[in-house]
């Protein structure tokens, strides 16, 4: 910073600039609280259909979040703003005090150009002569200097904090500019010491950087700063060369068991890194896809995607760049494959060759192992990939319909259907689940619209069409083959989520209605699902042979049940809404929809638990348990159907009130049985699995009921229970009639 410019600095521009942002963050708080509880509030509780419960609502959402992002981003630039004013002025008060410190000391400062003299008085002269000229001149250029660094990181911080997105705003908070400065700053040490030669590396810089990362995984600053200096070759350089025990004998044997956290750290800030919208970000992306079916080096074997899907384990990537790398690691599978005429050796592990995944769940020599893991984490690419085709009508390949013709494959039909895994070991050298398992988060995170493994809220969009398809092409490849999911039974627990989620499709799917008429007794906002009862009934009766997957679907059907009670009573309920005016017959067809769907499952838990009767049995009572926990808070989303459920008069379907104490209290009931029978002794015998599974519907079902007249105050409908009851057992015993006749196939002597 010049000399001239700081000492006669006038900053009422700057003090003007942090005034405005200070007013402007008044007025963006307010705008942030109306869209919150107003616009975003309102569409919640709004009774969407159609296109709207999707697109519109989705929209409406994002828009009320930019508004908070807006606060956020307004808030950072006047704080550095405000900081830099500060500093800036500071500064200019210590260059000043040190001018007329000269001056009473017979010392002159004039400015020169840019810079500045000191010039010593002859008579009098400066108390120490030359030795006081200098120690002023070296004090003059110190103040300069934290000036100059002041004014460029503040410049800087702006710059990059402004960059990051080139639509809408980033949601980094920095308090003041040292805090942007030194995520800045610490990215660049950092990448440094990544874009040493593995060989050179030592404990303590392998020690800074996991820290570092850890650190600053989240800072967007950081995160697009880190990966712009490192790069993308560099990156697959530098964790290739990083999980070599031949690269570095002095941290790998130190080190090895902290590798797996520099993995997740790397990854979190790489995720974090992909969402920045800058020129150098997108220039990243485009260069790593491009790598991924390239060596590392020239003296590797090693490619491009077998590195970097083992750092898109953790953390959310951007949707585009996901899609893009997705696609082309499909063509490179199909080059590997011959078009999946077998498998792609080229992912099998080999001998010595590095553990490029350090969770113990694999090697990482499979790049569809974390890269299926990137998707679970991120439903909007994940829905776009596996409704992508993979193998055209046209293409070169031997996969074929019953009538010899050659049909097109999707990459759901050849990842779930076709492909010949390679064979992967986990750390205790038994076989890996790893990749199927992370297959099946990746399609629950595609067919549900949130991250798996997590739970539907009130900001979920209801399914869209795509969605929608998947879900049915799921439910109809496992009707298909069973196999598909009772070979890897660990997939279930992902399977049963999704069913969990889809009830109001699947209720609607049993019902055979042809005319759609009971469209209205399982109301649905988006997209619908359309299946056969067939194969919802083999899928259900094959998810209900796992106890993880039972339970997601057992629950979540009381709740829903509890929730369509609530919503066919309630008085309020508008005429054109109505499934029938007679009350009897609506209780009855909701009862005897549930009880089919539990009814199916009873069967097949009854499949699952023949021969161990006891003990498989306890386990099938406690992961229904468990659920008491994992849907603390979430009752009121509508456990498991997520917002599939259509609002109801009151403003949302299970928004609380009438239809969360009633859900909450069936469900309630639920897990006490549970909870009571995992701790039984003495387990029931074979011929009481059904009767058990009737009795318990039966009771839940005519409870709900009881429960939505008792909160609707609906003294005309004393009898609900009683009907409730009567469709239930009926809905119960048909299940069996539909398992017998639709999967006799899939059973056995029981």
């Amino acid at each position: 910073m010049d000399f001239e410019a700081l000492h006669s600095a006038n900053f009422k521009l700057l003090d003007d600039v942090v005034d405005d942002w200070t007013k402007m963050l008044g007025k963006l708080a307010d705008l942030k609280t109306d869209a919150k509880d107003g616009l975003h509030g309102k569409a919640i509780k709004a009774n969407w259909a159609g296109v709207n419960a999707t697109v519109s609502r989705e929209f409406i959402g994002k828009t009320a979040g930019e508004f908070g992002d807006a606060h956020t981003q307004a808030e950072s630039i006047r704080n550095i703003l405000r900081d830099t004013q500060g500093e800036l002025k500071t500064q200019q008060r210590l260059l000043k005090e040190a001018v007329e410190r000269g001056r009473n000391n017979h010392m002159s400062v004039r400015p020169t150009g840019s810079g500045f003299t000191v010039t010593p008085n002859p008579d009098p002269a400066p108390a120490n002569g030359q030795k006081d000229v200098d120690a002023l001149r070296d004090e003059l250029e110190g103040i300069l200097r934290t000036a100059t660094e002041i004014d460029s990181t503040a410049s800087t911080s702006l710059k990059a904090l402004v960059d990051l997105t080139d639509y809408g705003f980033s949601g980094q908070k920095y308090a003041d500019r040292d805090a942007a400065a030194n995520a800045i700053k610490e990215a660049e040490n950092l990448a440094r010491i990544a874009k040493k030669n593995p060989e050179d590396l030592t404990v303590k810089e392998f020690d800074a950087l996991n820290a570092g990362l850890k650190k600053y995984s989240g800072d967007e600053l950081f995160a697009e700063r880190f990966a712009e200096q490192l790069g993308p070759k560099g990156t697959l350089e530098f964790w290739a060369g990083i999980t070599d025990p031949n690269k570095n004998r002095d941290v790998y044997p130190a080190r090895r068991e902290e590798l797996a956290d520099l993995q997740k750290n790397l990854s979190l800030t790489l995720a974090t890194a992909t969402q920045a919208d800058t020129p150098e970000m997108q220039r990243w992306k485009w260069e790593m896809t491009d790598l991924g079916s390239q060596p590392v080096n020239k003296n590797s074997t090693t490619q491009g995607f077998q590195v970097m899907s083992n750092l898109m384990r953790w953390g959310n990537f951007d949707d585009q760049f996901l899609k893009s790398y997705g696609t082309e690691l499909m063509e490179t599978e199909k080059a590997a494959t011959s078009n999946g005429r077998h498998g792609a050796t080229v992912w099998t592990h080999m001998g010595m060759a590095p553990n490029l995944n350090r969770t113990g769940e694999d090697s990482g020599s499979d790049p569809m192992i974390g890269y299926l893991k990137a998707l679970s984490n991120s439903p909007d690419a994940a829905t776009d990939f596996f409704n992508d085709p993979f193998l055209s009508k046209d293409e070169d390949h031997d996969f074929k319909t019953d009538k010899g013709a050659k049909e097109s494959l999707s990459n759901f039909d050849y990842l779930f259907e076709e492909r010949d895994w390679p064979p992967e070991m986990d750390e205790n050298r038994d076989n890996s689940i790893s990749g199927r398992n992370n297959l099946a988060l990746a399609l629950e995170a595609a067919t549900t619209g949130h991250p798996a493994g997590e739970m539907p809220t009130a900001d979920t969009p209801p399914h869209n069409a795509d969605q929608a398809k998947l879900m049915k092409n799921i439910v109809e490849s496992i009707s298909e083959d069973n196999e598909r999911l009772t070979k890897y039974g660990f997939m279930s627990d992902s399977m049963g989520q999704i069913a969990s989620e889809y009830l109001p499709d699947i209720n609607r799917a049993m019902t055979d209605d042809v005319d759609k008429d009971t469209d209205r007794l399982f109301p649905l906002a988006g997209a619908q699902a359309e299946m056969e009862h067939r194969d919802v009934t083999r899928f259900l009766f094959t998810v209900g042979q796992n106890e993880e997957g039972y339970a997601a679907v057992e629950v979540s059907q009381q709740a829903y049940m509890a929730n369509l009670m609530d919503y066919h009573l309630n008085p309020d309920l508008p005429e054109d809404l109505r499934y029938s005016k007679d009350p009897q017959f609506v209780v009855e067809q909701v009862a005897h929809g549930s009880g089919e769907v539990s009814g199916t499952l009873a069967q097949a838990r009854a499949e699952a638990v023949a021969g161990e009767a006891e003990e498989k049995d306890k386990a099938y009572e406690h992961s229904v348990a468990q659920w008491k926990n994992g849907i603390s808070g979430v009752v009121g989303t509508g456990v498991g159907v997520g917002t599939s459920f259509i609002a109801s008069p009151a403003g949302g379907a299970a928004a609380g009130g009438a239809a969360g104490t009633v859900t909450s209290t069936v469900l309630e009931e639920l897990f006490k049985d549970a909870e009571g029978k995992a701790k039984d002794e003495a387990g029931p015998v074979m011929g009481e699995y059904w009767e058990s599974g009737l009795q318990k519907n039966t009771k839940y079902t005519e409870m709900a009921a009881e429960l939505a007249v008792a909160a609707h105050t609906r003294d005309d409908l004393a009898d609900a229970g009683e009907w409730a009851r009567t469709g239930a057992q009926s809905g119960f015993r048909a299940s069996e009639a539909s398992v017998n006749s639709m999967a006799p196939d899939l059973k056995t002597d029981i």
